[in-house]
């Protein structure tokens, strides 16, 4: 009898110490998870747009373009609130568009990535609400055509050996690297604690490197507008364990 009364009162006790460890393993927001973020980049186009309208394509959208990616954190439990992770993403807008007999095209790409680091404001335990910044690196590339519908392999040939003039046809490629720092707020919400939406946005500041064209030629007196800095909205859906 008292043996059985003994084993009672130690797994009475076990249980209470589990719920206490447990109560207090998430008295901050802890979880970890990956997935796919699609977001959507919100660049400066004015000063492109303003040389656009001499090349004969159409603007590009001051809307912003869909860009498509994926990330992931883990929460630092030995630092309340904090997690730590990583994120990338990219994406790409283009316009098109005919004159004098030519077709004319501009596409321009943007890309980025890198560390995140952020804060879960501890104000509710039914979703995250969190403050941080993504440290990494980022690419911008403007490409530009102006072309004939069809090609000839001989042709081609002939116009870039023809040093008498200009080439009827031609294309460049004019990119730049940077460093990137992007503060963010983000809210998730997960869902049976292991599947998390996210909403968030944040803005992007490149810092480093001159713009380059074709073969990385440095390209002198570029205007000081033209950066490859991007408001940006970023959604997700991410698979793990959360527990705010």
């Amino acid at each position: 009898m008292l043996r059985s009364i003994f084993l009672i009162i130690v797994f009475l006790l076990s249980c209470k110490i589990e719920a206490q460890e447990e109560k207090r393993y998430f008295d901050s927001p802890f979880g970890a998870g990956g997935g796919f973020s699609p977001a959507w980049f919100i660049p400066n186009f004015n000063e492109l747009n303003s040389k656009l309208i001499g090349f004969g394509t159409p603007k590009l959208s001051n809307s912003g373009f869909f860009a498509s990616g994926g990330a992931g954190f883990v929460y630092l439990s030995f630092i309340p609130n904090l997690r730590i992770g990583g994120i990338g993403f990219g994406g790409s807008t283009s316009g098109t568009a005919f004159k004098d007999g030519f077709e004319r095209e501009i596409i321009y790409t943007s890309s980025f990535g890198g560390l995140t680091l952020e804060y879960s404001i501890p104000f509710s335990r039914s979703f995250a609400v969190s403050i941080g910044a993504i440290i990494g690196g980022g690419d911008t590339k403007i490409e530009l055509f102006r072309n004939k519908s069809t090609f000839q392999w001989d042709d081609i040939w002939t116009e870039i050996s023809d040093t008498s003039q200009y080439a009827s046809s031609f294309s460049r490629q004019i990119s730049k690297t940077h460093f990137v720092f992007a503060p963010t707020l983000n809210v998730d919400i997960p869902v049976y604690r292991f599947v998390s939406f996210r909403i968030g946005a944040g803005y992007a500041f490149t810092f480093g490197e001159n713009w380059q064209v074709d073969n990385e030629k440095e390209i002198f007196n570029t205007p000081s507008t033209l950066k490859g800095d991007a408001l940006f909205i970023q959604t997700g859906i991410f698979f793990g364990f959360f527990a705010y």
